[in-house]
């Protein structure tokens, strides 16, 4: 029986390189001279720090960029408030990964209310879709990539 599992991941290796690579190019880029201007990645955090918040706004856009040039959805990032303390400004982003309760019993909801021949089951952090047609799983992928959900989606482990 053909399933399929609807997740929401992205590899950290990949968020490491993206972060380098946008450190590298803030402590060479002119309009940052002299700022103390730095990326701190702890596990799924991501800490922005520099002088003032258009630096922290020019950061994130530059960080953005090398993001997605990674393959790394922009739509899992949850970015928190700019704060100071003393001369420096710290902006911190969150990294989500894995689909939280209600989102799986969004996408369950979706898939069901769509009346195909498939079932949808939440297992941990995945959604699992079982059907008896290869394109009933692929009419299943279509929607919900037509669908506007907060996270990105990825659809792996796809067996015949």
């Amino acid at each position: 029986m053909p399933s399929f599992d609807i997740i929401s991941e992205f590899d950290n290796h990949e968020v490491k390189n993206a972060v380098d690579q946008a450190s590298k190019e803030v402590t060479t880029r002119f309009d940052f001279k002299g700022s103390n201007s730095s990326f701190e990645l702890t596990d799924d955090k991501l800490t922005m720090i520099s002088e003032s918040t258009f630096q922290l706004q020019q950061m994130f856009s530059v960080v953005c960029s090398k993001l997605s040039r990674r393959g790394i959805d922009v739509g899992c990032m949850e970015v928190g408030e700019a704060k100071g303390s003393g001369k420096l400004m710290r902006q911190e982003i969150t990294l989500k990964q894995g689909l939280d309760s209600q989102l799986a019993k969004k996408i369950v909801k979706l898939i069901k209310d769509k009346k195909l021949k498939v079932q949808a089951s939440i297992q941990g952090d995945k959604v699992r879709v079982t059907g008896k047609k290869r394109d009933d799983l692929q009419e299943v992928i279509q929607m919900l990539r037509d669908e506007k959900l907060e996270m990105p989606l990825q659809y792996d482990n796809f067996r015949d």
